[in-house]
């Protein structure tokens, strides 16, 4: 689907959005569907990796921009906030969705690869969500939405860095929603499932089936399943909506 959406409903028109993690993948859909709703797009990502999304974005009759920002450096990551403003009058989304993943048992996990983990997935979002504070606090409004994992609500041998990372996400999210709604600021979190990304696609074809099977609706999420719970959060519609958990796994966790 490529050009301006002008249903009223979802209309992002006006408002200016930076999304974490916008390379490819969920990060990469968000930023797309936002930008067709009307937002303009800060698309943030390590190196030179954004500028094809944001290339596409333009190309679809959006407005976008590539951010070059690694979310582990923080002094760049606090500045991002207030770049945007000064280029553009205001800041009204937050989208933090970059994240990694260094899979290991606990009885063999590195300290590095737990502290990797932990940086890229939560105290990135820390960093962002205290920065963008400010012009929010200012605009009384805003809205600042993570993307967690279902594995942060049930789960899973092996990711005890990612599942503490993506529960941490929740907490926090909660904790800052209570802070910050008397200014007309919301939180939430879009919690996905298992969605077919680059990732998921190197599973093999019996495995990705195996973990259908286990899904209620019977199939992977797409992207774009995970946009648009975003795109929703994101909008006036949701306006009395924070310190929520929004599940986008088919039913695989309830």
């Amino acid at each position: 689907m490529t050009g301006i959406l002008t249903d009223p409903m979802l209309n992002l028109t006006g408002k200016v959005a930076i999304v974490t993690g916008a390379s490819r993948g969920i990060g990469r859909a968000v930023a797309s569907m936002l930008a067709r709703r009307g937002a303009l797009v800060v698309a943030a990502a390590r190196g030179d990796h954004a500028a094809d999304a944001v290339a596409a974005i333009a190309a679809g009759g959006g407005r976008a921009e590539a951010v070059t920002v690694d979310v582990t450096d923080s002094a760049a990551l606090e500045r991002l906030p207030g770049e945007v403003v000064a280029r553009h009058g205001r800041l009204d989304i937050v989208v933090s969705n970059a994240g990694i993943t260094r899979d290991q048992l606990l009885m063999r996990m590195k300290r590095d690869d737990w502290d990797a983990v932990l940086a890229t997935n939560l105290t990135a979002t820390f960093t962002l969500a205290q920065a963008a504070m400010r012009p929010m606090l200012k605009q009384r409004g805003g809205r600042i939405i993570a993307v967690s994992s279902v594995v942060g609500q049930m789960g899973n041998a092996g990711q005890t860095n990612y599942a503490a990372s993506k529960a941490g996400l929740i907490g926090f999210s909660k904790a800052l929603a209570r802070e910050v709604a008397s200014r007309g600021i919301t939180v939430n979190v879009v919690a996905p499932g298992m969605i077919a990304t680059d990732m998921t696609g190197q599973l093999s074809d019996k495995t990705q089936q195996d973990w259908a099977a286990a899904i209620p609706l019977g199939r992977l999420g797409t992207v774009e399943d995970v946009a648009a719970a975003v795109c929703f959060l994101a909008s006036d519609e949701a306006a009395y909506i924070t310190g929520h958990v929004l599940a986008v796994n088919g039913g695989m966790y309830m």
